[in-house]
């Protein structure tokens, strides 16, 4: 009863008027270092990029201002427009594949097989390894495979595709498990007792309860997979650096496998040049994928239910 009274004692005197007079008079004083560093480190660089994109520079001090010469010239140029194509595809079918089998393995890790925490670590462990890693790793895996076919990644556009869709799936299925699992979890056990009983069997227990309540866990995954893949760098370079190479319809050189980040770091840092519309092909990188998962969060987040 003593330690009762002490915790209720406790617990007043940290709702009490003082205390909360105290917190709202001071937290911006501990919120402070955090916010500078964020304008430091975050909103200046921003803002910066943004003006640098509307200017011609080797490097930031000697910047000119051309208007938007920077964004005519980007989407005139044909291998940004492949990228973007290209990065659409990568993003839809790794998104696709990806959420099914992170859904597949954590509804069948949660039926009550023996071993599934260790199953649980084997599928999240690769999420551990980093791209630049990765990306060596199964490009010997690939080449090694693809040589006794007499071919490469680096020579067909189809095996480079693939080979990044099986990356991408190798190394964020385990994470998107994990969320998947949290989701499922959440199921109330009473939903799925009362729709047996009804007659429901397994499939439309999944289809007509799991799902729909796990709209939140899949709405997460989505926008992850969605944002990973537009996104997606270091792996790209790594694996086939862009290549195989293409001839477009103006006698340009393209690289057919060759997506958006990837175009942007080649035109920002092979040609000293033409930063000006590396940077723009930046900021309208960044509204495209802002953009996309905004719409793709509005329109998943309309089928959540609440429970």
């Amino acid at each position: 009863m003593k330690a009762k009274k002490q915790a209720h004692k406790s617990e007043a005197a940290l709702n009490s008027k003082l205390i909360r007079r105290s917190i709202k008079c001071w937290f911006p004083l501990f919120l402070l270092p955090t916010f500078v560093a964020f304008c430091i480190g975050f909103i200046y660089p921003f803002v910066r990029g943004i003006s640098l994109s509307f200017c011609k520079f080797t490097t930031t001090s000697n910047a000119t201002w051309v208007g938007i010469q920077n964004y005519i010239k980007a989407f005139q140029d044909a291998g940004f427009l492949h990228a973007f194509w290209y990065t659409a595809l990568v993003a839809v079918v790794s998104m696709v594949v990806i959420n099914l089998f992170a859904f597949a393995v954590a509804y069948a890790l949660t039926r009550g097989i023996k071993g599934s925490n260790i199953f649980r670590t084997v599928f999240f462990m690769p999420n551990l390894i980093g791209g630049i890693v990765l990306g060596y790793i199964w490009s010997m895996i690939f080449d090694g495979i693809l040589k006794n076919f007499g071919t490469s990644i680096l020579l067909s556009t189809t095996y480079g595709f693939w080979s990044l869709i099986i990356l991408m799936a190798w190394q964020q299925i385990g994470y998107m498990m994990i969320i998947y699992i949290a989701g499922l979890q959440s199921v109330p056990d009473d939903m799925i007792e009362a729709a047996k009983i009804d007659g429901a069997n397994g499939w439309q227990v999944l289809t007509h309860i799991t799902i729909p309540t796990v709209m939140p866990s899949i709405t997460i995954c989505t926008f992850l997979t969605l944002t990973n893949s537009f996104k997606l760098f270091d792996q790209n370079l790594v694996l086939n650096g862009g290549q195989p190479f293409l001839f477009g319809a103006d006698g340009t050189i393209i690289k057919s496998t060759e997506m958006l980040a990837l175009n942007i770091y080649n035109t920002f840092y092979l040609n000293s040049n033409s930063r000006g519309v590396g940077q723009a092909k930046a900021v309208v990188f960044f509204v495209l994928v802002a953009v996309l998962a905004i719409v793709q969060l509005s329109l998943t987040r309309r089928k959540e239910i609440q429970q």
